[in-house]
């Protein structure tokens, strides 16, 4: 290594660490930065991603229970007005395009329809409020209208929206543009990865990399995704930052062997505990990405799981394309989606100086990099006071909590209760989903109970921990009594406040 120091040291190489680095060279040319990141982004959930260009196709009914979420929500809504500059200036940045790769205009437009599901429907009507309430472009269409929608004849959905302006991109395609716009500003792409961040009396210092040599740096930026958690367990106090656990899933790629197919993105809502189904195709070509599973983790998993994958493939078939079936494979995808305990990202400094947080998105990740980028530049060039939304995203903070620990075991229920009847549960007919609901709300009652102190996570968190400690392992109840306890130390209001 050359050089043993930079102003600006980006730990991650997926879309927020290569959008930080450009949108702050941009600004700053004289400035020495360089991303840190392995080549081969083995697990990275951009790596994998569609990318679908969501704000209102994301919305579902907790968008509005809470000032923080709807902070997100208008995160998001800044993204979707900036997306088609942003790639202009992208392109204009990373020169001639070459290769299968080359950057293309995004496909705009989406179709969200709803198929079966109480939550999807819920979602769905959030949605149809939320576009007319912002005035945003859109369409209520007849299902049978949406082209290269085909699917099987009792899983018809039973309505449909046009979002105009939303749609999706080929995520390989802008992370290559990435990269060559970072070269052309004189970024240093280090293919290697991070071991340490070295802070010395609340300052940070640099990094270490796994080859044991330092990269010194006057600002580190952790867009390390999930692994960023890691790296500061060191760092900072337990309990000060919400830790990150790993949001896995899976896709598809394929090449299309039949006439027709989608043009443009066709979704579902926000289904239980998870992500909606997506069919999207990649600009000017014949290949469609499928997706997506989501199963949230402690621990980094290995890699996909038959079972879910399985699922994803049916119901693809079943509810968007029966054509599917003849397609051929060309790509499993795979990665893990950086989530917060508390849902929401980190996103800005914390009390080490030159430190600073981009993780934590989830699945807006994608989405919202090009505003990120802008406010991290600002950030690290002390470009002027940040909007007052970004607040909520402090990385220094307690567990937000949008709703009360009873609505919390309610919500977890019901997801329950109905992604098991997704996984194929058939009850009899005297019977509806109840009694999957009640045992689901008694166990995570008494995983409250052994907190001491509950908190009201969201579902998809607490369904995490009431799986595996249904499976009898206890690690989870252990590791959020643990840092719940340290979190409400380490925030509590100080005498006399």
């Amino acid at each position: 290594m050359r050089e043993t120091s930079v102003d600006v040291a980006v730990v991650g190489n997926g879309v927020l660490g290569l959008a930080v680095a450009v949108e702050t060279a941009r600004r700053a040319p004289g400035l020495r930065i360089a991303v840190i990141g392995p080549p081969g982004r083995a697990g990275a959930a951009t790596a994998a991603a569609g990318a679908m260009l969501n704000c209102f196709g994301e919305v579902t009914r907790y968008t509005g229970w809470h000032p923080a979420a709807q902070a997100k929500f208008a995160l998001a809504r800044q993204a979707l007005d900036r997306w088609p500059r942003w790639l202009e200036q992208l392109a204009d940045d990373a020169g001639p395009p070459t290769g299968e790769t080359a950057l293309r205009s995004h496909v705009q437009g989406t179709f969200v329809v709803l198929g079966a599901g109480a939550i999807a429907a819920d979602n769905f009507a959030a949605l149809c409020r939320a576009v007319e309430e912002h005035g945003e472009p859109h369409d209520v269409i007849d299902p049978a209208d949406v082209p290269g929608l085909a699917p099987a004849p009792q899983a018809r959905p039973l309505r449909a929206v046009h979002l105009h302006r939303e749609g999706c991109v080929d995520a390989r395609a802008v992370l290559a543009a990435l990269e060559a716009a970072a070269c052309r500003h004189r970024v240093r792409m280090v293919p290697d990865t991070v071991s340490e961040v070295l802070v010395t009396a609340d300052t940070v210092r640099g990094v270490r990399l796994a080859d044991g040599s330092t990269l010194g740096a006057g600002a580190v930026v952790l867009a390390a995704g999930s692994r960023s958690s890691e790296l500061t367990a060191d760092v900072l106090p337990p309990g000060a930052v919400p830790p990150l656990l790993h949001g896995a899933g899976s896709a598809l790629l394929t090449r299309r062997t039949r006439p027709g197919g989608a043009r443009q993105a066709i979704r579902t809502p926000n289904r239980a505990a998870g992500c909606g189904l997506h069919l999207l195709p990649l600009p000017g070509t014949e290949r469609q990405y499928l997706g997506a599973t989501n199963f949230i983790t402690c621990t980094r998993p290995d890699g996909p799981v038959v079972g879910a994958a399985e699922i994803l493939i049916r119901s693809a078939r079943q509810e968007i394309d029966q054509a599917l079936a003849g397609s051929q494979l060309t790509a499993w995808m795979w990665g893990a989606r950086p989530i917060t305990l508390d849902g929401f990202p980190l996103i800005g400094s914390c009390p080490v100086a030159g430190l600073h947080f981009a993780t934590g998105t989830y699945r807006d990740g994608f989405h919202c990099a090009p505003v990120i980028a802008r406010h991290l530049a600002a950030r690290l060039l002390g470009l002027g006071p940040a909007d007052a939304d970004w607040a909520w995203f402090t990385p220094c903070r307690a567990p937000i909590e949008t709703m009360t620990v009873e609505q919390s075991l309610i919500e977890t229920a019901t997801h329950a209760a109905e992604t098991a009847r997704e996984h194929g549960l058939h009850l009899p007919f005297f019977l509806d989903d109840e009694p999957v609901a009640t045992y689901v709300r008694d166990r995570a009652r008494r995983l409250f109970d052994r907190l001491g102190h509950p908190v009201a996570l969201p579902p998809e968190i607490l369904l995490l921990a009431f799986i595996l400690a249904a499976h009898g392992n206890d690690h989870p109840a252990r590791w959020l009594a643990d840092h719940l306890h340290a979190a409400r130390t380490h925030h509590a209001p100080a005498p006399g406040a």
